[in-house]
C-alpha cells in the first residue's frame, strides 16, 4: 500500500483549514492524510478532528521554528492567517494587524522552504489599491497606507512565498457566505414589517462563497497537484447582484424580501466595529466588481471542487438562523 502523503492544514480548528481537515478525513480512500496544526490542540475542535483520525499537532504561525518542525515530513501545507484574531494588549501595541499576518505569512513560507514542501496553497487576497488608483476612487487610507487591510496585506504577503521558492498556489478568497449571520448582514424586518436586505453594492454584481469551500477547493487544488503551481485561482460560490441576493432570500424566507442599496460612506459612517474598513471593502467591490468577479471562475471551481454549494443551498441549511435574525 502505498504511503499517504501529508498535508499540514494551519488553522485546522478554524473555518477555512477545517474545510479542509474535512475533506481530506471524508475522503478516507485518496492519496492525502491531514495533519491538523493548532494552537490548542485539547480544544474540542482539534479532539474531534483526532478522533476521526488527524494527526494534531501543536503549532503557531508566531512560531517559526515549531512551524518547520511542523512542516516536517508533509508533502504540502494549507497556510490561512486571520486578520480578526483576539491579540493581547501587548501585541496589539507592538504591531497592526497588518503586519501580523506579512510577518505570520513570511514565517510559514521560511518554514515550507525549510521543510522541503513539494505545495503550498497560500489562501490570500486582492491588493485593492492598484484598483482604486486605476480607477481614479479615493477611500480613505486606513493605517500604514492601506484601503482595505485585511485584503491588501494578504497580497503583499503573496512575495513572501513567491521570494521562497517554495511551489504554491495562491487561492483568492471571497465575501463568506457567513457575514450574512455573523456579520448582522442578513435581511432585517423594518417598522413597516418589510423584510429588507441592505448592502452597500448598488447595481453590482458580488462574488461570494461558503467558508467550508475554501478548504474543499484547497483539497482539490492539492489533488491536481503541479499545474496548479505558481497560478491564482479565484474563488466563488456564487455571483449575484442585491436583487437577485433579495430573490434567494425570499425564496428560502418564504416571504418578499426587498433589496435597498446603501452608500459606501453611509457603511463607514455606521456604530460597528471596522465600518470604516467594510466601506472601503465594499466600494472595493463595487466599482472593481467586473475584475473581481471575472477572476471567480465558477465552472473551474467545480471541476476542483464537484461540492461547491450555491448560495441557494446554504441558505436553506442556515434557514432557521436566518429567520431568528428577521
Amino acid at each position: 500500500m502505498t504511503e499517504k502523503k501529508i498535508i499540514a492544514v494551519v488553522g485546522a480548528t478554524g473555518s477555512q483549514g477545517g474545510g479542509l481537515a474535512r475533506a481530506i478525513l471524508d475522503d478516507w480512500n485518496g492519496p492525502f492524510t491531514a495533519r491538523a496544526l493548532t494552537r490548542n490542540p485539547d480544544s474540542p475542535a482539534a479532539r474531534e478532528l483526532a478522533g476521526r483520525g488527524a494527526e494534531v499537532v501543536r503549532a503557531d504561525l508566531d512560531d517559526e521554528a515549531g512551524l518547520r518542525a511542523a512542516f516536517d515530513g508533509a508533502y504540502g501545507a494549507f497556510v490561512v492567517t486571520n486578520y480578526r484574531e483576539q491579540r493581547t494588549g501587548e501585541q496589539a501595541a507592538t504591531r497592526s494587524r497588518a503586519r501580523m499576518e506579512r510577518d505570520q505569512a513570511a514565517n510559514a513560507a521560511r518554514a515550507a522552504k525549510a521543510a522541503g514542501l513539494k505545495h503550498v496553497v497560500w489562501s490570500t487576497l486582492e491588493d485593492t489599491r492598484p484598483h482604486f488608483t486605476f480607477l481614479g476612487s479615493q477611500p480613505p487610507t486606513i493605517g500604514d497606507g492601506y484601503k482595505v487591510p485585511h485584503l491588501d496585506a494578504k497580497h503583499e504577503a503573496n512575495g513572501y512565498f513567491t521570494a521562497s521558492g517554495v511551489p504554491t498556489t495562491f487561492l483568492e478568497t471571497s465575501f463568506f457566505y457567513e457575514m450574512f449571520i455573523y456579520a448582522g448582514l442578513s435581511p432585517h424586518r423594518g417598522p413597516d414589517g418589510t423584510a429588507t436586505l441592505t448592502l452597500p453594492m448598488g447595481d453590482s454584481v458580488m462574488a461570494l462563497v461558503a467558508a467550508e469551500d475554501i478548504g474543499r477547493t484547497a483539497y482539490g487544488i492539492f489533488h491536481a497537484g503541479a499545474r496548479f503551481v505558481g497560478r491564482t485561482v479565484g474563488l466563488a460560490g456564487t455571483h449575484a447582484n442585491g436583487d437577485q441576493l433579495a430573490a434567494l432570500f425570499a425564496k428560502v424566507l418564504g416571504e418578499p424580501v426587498v433589496y435597498r442599496p446603501m452608500t459606501h460612506d453611509q457603511l463607514r459612517a455606521a456604530d460597528i466595529p471596522d465600518a470604516e474598513e467594510l466601506g472601503n471593502m465594499f466600494q472595493f467591490f463595487t466599482q472593481a466588481a467586473d475584475t473581481f468577479v471575472g477572476n471567480r471562475d465558477l465552472d473551474l471551481i467545480r471541476t476542483l471542487n464537484p461540492r461547491l454549494q450555491p448560495l441557494e443551498d446554504w441558505l436553506l441549511t442556515h434557514r432557521p438562523r436566518l429567520q431568528a435574525a428577521l
